[in-house]
């Protein structure tokens, strides 16, 4: 291991509150004149299923050494994703190279309806009904850094009226339907004919 006794004690105690998980191991070979080498990617997962998420890639000769590696990534990309009641606020769609991953909001009792990688990231966010799917390239690492881009650029409804700096106290007016304006609009009729 590469990582000094005094940084694995503090990154076991920030890893504590943090729920990991390994979504796939890759292995990549070279071939030298004494025979192959081979070395190692994982991806990792880190979140504590309350709002914050990270992910992390790390590359390395050993499995342990690589996922360590992704840990200590992920806790560095940690990002806040805004959860209202167990979903996401609103319809995005998260782009990264080839690979696009739309996320819908779903009603309570849905459950997370998704692949592997947009499942394991929601669920360490703590979203608990959530629609999603992923098109173009289906690679690992495309659609996780695809669902990454979708919650960063997930607001709520009071982050948007603040970044419009309109009154979060206003109450929007009621929207009256063509039948119910129509049917005033002839009561007013009515009522000027028979004041005739």
């Amino acid at each position: 291991m590469t990582f000094n006794r005094r940084n694995d004690r503090n990154a076991d105690r920030e890893s504590s509150e943090f729920e990991e998980k390994m979504l796939f191991v890759n292995r990549t070979s070279k071939t030298y004149q004494g025979g192959r080498r081979f070395r190692f990617a994982a991806l990792v997962i880190l979140g504590d299923r309350n709002g914050r998420v990270g992910m992390g890639i790390g590359k390395a000769k050993e499995v342990p050494v690589a996922i360590e590696k992704a840990k200590s990534i992920a806790r560095k990309n940690m990002i806040s994703v805004p959860v209202e009641n167990g979903t996401i606020p609103h319809d995005i769609v998260g782009v990264n190279s080839t690979s696009q991953v739309l996320l819908k909001p779903a009603g309570p009792g849905t459950g997370v309806i998704a692949g592997t990688v947009p499942r394991s990231i929601a669920e360490l966010a703590g979203i608990t009904n959530l629609l999603s799917k992923e098109l173009g390239s289906r690679n690992k690492v495309n659609v996780a850094y695809a669902v990454f881009d979708g919650l960063k650029n997930l607001r709520t409804a009071k982050q948007v009226r603040t970044l419009r700096g309109t009154d979060v106290t206003r109450t929007a007016q009621p929207v009256q339907t063509a039948a119910a304006q129509s049917a005033t609009s002839q009561g007013g009729a009515a009522e000027a004919g028979g004041a005739q």
